[in-house]
């Protein structure tokens, strides 16, 4: 049985559903895989709980204190006010961190900081922020490498949709031609409705709004930015891409009319927002737009919430993957998935 420690920072919800899967299946883990996952410091805005005990945090206990409204920082002979996830990192000898902060695509941060600080030391690093890895994929990985550490980013590229999975084990020994994604749920709901139904693009956000699939402000995704995100991620690290994210070309669904998708079901066709990946004149290009999709296209048939992607390769043809639960408990799942490949 080898004990891996653990680091978490950032307890929103895909935090606490990390927590959770923790508590209920850390039995089952550790006979499936060997591998005994130990909680040493779980770290929030207002500090973190914190233990030199081998046996880490109890996971139960603490995420039932979570659940009900209670701080990281006042749990039970653990809570420490004021730590920060850098000194967490820096103080616990863990062997991996759980980057769960939210995403800030401005500077990063607290993420960036935190994922630089544990390659420092020496960790993996698995993450579901997407926002250091955006900005400063290059040198992340830079360290990574000086350092012989793993970064581990399913959470952050489609979470429980196996996008690198397939990218770098199933298509092994294949050069891959192109990547099309359908990437986020909440675009391809609305364009579902707006296909389906007739109703307009207000209509169908308005019912996306109601059902918790789309935020109260949904720019981040009808904008075409967390498709661009997804896509950049997925390029670097299975085309070794060195575009930085400004170099993805990026149109939303804001400007999709109920008079384009009629012309384009005139033609048997259907309009998707697509995130894609392509060789052209020996660079990688990279592209969001709302496209026209032929009925035989393997992404056409996917509704709304769901996400799938699709890889053109030389000696396997296409491949086509769907599905993966689009919420909080997909992504800790994705991160956890990540975690035990990672100490396979």
């Amino acid at each position: 049985m080898r004990e891996i420690k653990i680091v978490i920072c950032g307890l929103g919800k895909v935090g606490k559903e990390f927590i959770q899967l923790l508590a209920n299946r850390g039995d089952d883990i550790e006979s499936r895989y060997g591998r005994r996952f130990i909680i040493q410091a779980a770290v929030d805005i207002g500090g973190a709980a914190s233990t030199n005990d081998s046996n880490g945090l109890p996971a139960a206990e603490l995420i039932g204190h979570l659940r009900r409204g209670g701080r990281v920082e006042e749990f039970k002979g653990c809570g420490r006010p004021g730590m920060t996830g850098t000194e967490a990192i820096s103080t616990t000898g863990s062997d991996v961190l759980i980057e769960t902060t939210p995403t800030n695509l401005i500077d990063g941060e607290p993420g960036t900081r935190h994922i630089f600080t544990a390659l420092d030391q020496g960790m993996e690093v698995v993450s579901a922020n997407k926002g250091p890895l955006v900005l400063f994929y290059k040198e992340i990985h830079e360290k990574a490498k000086n350092k012989n550490c793993g970064i581990h980013i399913s959470a952050a590229s489609a979470a429980a949709l196996p996008t690198l999975d397939v990218g770098s084990v199933s298509l092994a020994g294949t050069s891959i031609l192109s990547i099309e994604g359908i990437l986020n749920g909440t675009t391809n709901y609305i364009l579902s409705r707006m296909t389906e139904e007739g109703c307009s693009y207000e209509t169908a956000l308005r019912e996306a709004q109601r059902l918790g699939i789309a935020e109260t402000n949904p720019d981040y995704d009808v904008e075409g930015k967390d498709t661009a995100n997804k896509i950049f991620l997925i390029a670097n690290r299975l085309l070794n891409n060195e575009t930085t994210i400004s170099d993805v070309a990026v149109t939303g669904i804001t400007g999709v009319t109920l008079q384009d998708i009629a012309h384009a079901r005139e033609q048997g066709k259907t309009i998707k927002l697509i995130g894609t990946a392509h060789i052209e004149d020996g660079k990688v290009k990279l592209e969001v737009a709302p496209r026209s999709l032929e009925r035989n296209h393997p992404l056409s048939s996917v509704n709304g919430p769901e996400k799938a992607i699709t890889y053109t390769t030389d000696t396997m043809g296409r491949i086509t993957v769907m599905g993966g639960k689009s919420s909080p408990l997909g992504a800790a799942a994705a991160v956890l998935k990540d975690m035990i490949n990672a100490f396979k």
